[in-house]
């Protein structure tokens, strides 16, 4: 069936999509109260930004976090928290994960949630990048949740638990310069839907939480990263463009600081009906780049081929989605 998709589509579509958005709404988090009941977590990446802020969320909320550092002043640091022990741990370093196991197993605590936060950012275009920077990009963000998934699964089906990873909206997302770290990014949607699917026969729960543009320092490392690698953007054919990169990079600081990421960390944990995605952005028109995203994909895909839907056959779609969502099935 061959159809022509016009615009009134477009608008049944988002007005569809905007009551999932409202379903998928995060309650209130409940600051300061015992509802990890000591359940014990850890959170990779823990020591700035989107992991930091998770961690101090759940320890006030009453569970134990392990929290995964690299630096001895930040694990340091970490340990001087209440409800916080930090643990020495890379997530491309399997020695360091293996004894981050062991150490998690001799506490004695059992393991209900990981958080597989840590990540990076590397930008360029495609066809200058380096496969050095590609094989980094994909390591850490890619490779690093799979790893210590792994890893941990034993602890984790035990407890029946729960494995959340920080994707991003450039998991639904793509454009110029940012492709590698998009790729990533969608490589953990990827990761997340399967995961699931497989870890639900042990009664775990696995979902993604992706962010917008909050308070990190992933901007300012990815930057500083480059400049000691001797990067000079007049060196790429996008000139221009790699400064204007570079600078807003730099200014992630700026960004409002991410309790909203954390609280639907702690929803996640705690929920009797947790969500497959949280998508948690800090301003309207970052959710509505990223739903548009969505929308636009799906009427790519349903474009002048011999099993075409019509109009009204999508938002039945969208609608049955909808009533799936809100009745607690994927």
């Amino acid at each position: 069936m061959h159809v022509t998709l016009h615009r009134p589509l477009i608008g049944s579509l988002l007005g569809a999509l905007a009551s999932i958005m409202v379903a998928l709404a995060i309650p209130p988090v409940l600051q300061a109260q015992d509802v990890g009941q000591g359940r014990a977590v850890l959170v990779t990446g823990a020591s700035s930004g989107i992991g930091l802020r998770m961690t101090e969320v759940l320890a006030q909320n009453g569970f134990h976090v392990y929290a995964g550092a690299r630096s001895a002043e930040d694990l340091a640091r970490l340990d001087g928290m209440e409800n916080v022990q930090s643990v020495r741990l890379d997530v491309n370093v399997l020695e360091e994960i293996d004894d981050a196991v062991s150490f998690v197993e001799e506490q004695g605590r059992g393991l209900y949630g990981l958080i597989n936060n840590a990540g990076v950012a590397v930008i360029g275009p495609l066809i200058e990048m380096t496969e050095e920077d590609m094989a980094f990009q994909m390591d850490v963000n890619v490779y690093g949740p799979y790893r210590v998934t792994k890893a941990f699964a034993p602890l984790l089906m035990e407890s029946q638990g729960r494995v959340m990873t920080t994707g991003s909206i450039s998991g639904i997302l793509s454009g110029p310069f940012l492709g590698a770290y998009s790729m990533s990014k969608h490589a953990v949607e990827a990761f997340t839907d399967a995961l699931a699917a497989e870890m639900a026969r042990f009664g775990m729960a696995v979902g993604v939480v992706e962010p917008g543009n909050y308070n990190s320092e992933i901007g300012a490392t990815l930057v500083e990263r480059m400049r000691d690698g001797g990067y000079d953007p007049d060196s790429s054919m996008f000139p221009e463009e790699m400064r204007g990169y570079m600078e807003r990079m730099t200014q992630y600081g700026e960004d409002p600081e991410p309790y909203d990421v954390a609280e639907a960390a702690l929803d996640f944990l705690t929920s009797s009906t947790p969500k497959r995605r949280y998508m948690v952005v800090p301003t309207q028109r970052q959710a509505e780049v990223t739903i548009r995203k969505a929308i636009q994909e799906l009427v790519e895909l349903n474009q002048e081929h011999r099993f075409s839907y019509n109009r009204d056959e999508l938002v039945e779609m969208v609608e049955e989605a909808l009533t799936r969502l809100e009745s607690g099935n994927e």
